[in-house]
């Protein structure tokens, strides 16, 4: 008979190092979602010609054939139904250094872009310099997520900038990649 193997090790592990369990509330949730580091991206296109623009870290990829990525984003968001109707969206994975751009972006009050380098795009995509890469794309689908909405793109450009170090959010803080080897 095999037994199942205990994290974080079988015998050595103190009461202070045991998981956790708790209830299944937002709280909860969110600090267990935190446990996985995920990239940052800016989502963003020109309305009324001014820079529009949020902070997602529910981004992954969907599909090669045809280039296709996803984003969820919160119904309580002012700024995606600005987003919605727009021909191309930018996104821009942030870079090590952009943690106080990432938090504007996220944040419900002042000028989102005061202060950082962007570019629109032919098709007002907006995209912000000094990022790790660069995707334009338009909304295939959305579909319902519970208090998200899952955006379905599909890609239109990719732009990849070698060397540039992606933001990482993990435990609700930006972290630093180090090379391991």
């Amino acid at each position: 008979m095999v037994t199942p193997a205990h994290h974080p090790t079988e015998a050595a592990a103190t009461a202070a190092e045991q998981p956790n369990s708790t209830e299944l509330d937002g709280a909860a949730l969110r600090q267990a979602f935190g446990a996985y580091p995920t990239g940052v991206v800016a989502l963003g296109a020109l309305r009324d010609g001014e820079p529009v623009g949020l902070a997602v870290s529910s981004f992954v990829s969907i599909s090669l054939e045809p280039p296709m990525v996803a984003v969820s984003v919160a119904r309580t968001s002012t700024t995606w139904p600005r987003l919605t109707e727009a021909p191309e969206l930018g996104l821009s994975v942030l870079s090590r250094g952009q943690g106080a751009l990432c938090r504007r972006l996220a944040s419900r009050a002042g000028d989102r872009f005061d202060g950082t380098g962007w570019q629109a795009t032919p098709g007002g995509a907006v995209l912000i310099h000094d990022a790790a890469l660069w995707l334009t794309a338009r909304t295939h689908a959305v579909y319902d997520g519970g208090d998200h909405e899952i955006v379905l793109l599909e890609l239109l450009t990719v732009e990849l900038f070698p060397g540039v170090e992606p933001l990482v959010f993990h435990t609700s803080q930006f972290r630093e990649l180090t090379p391991h080897g």
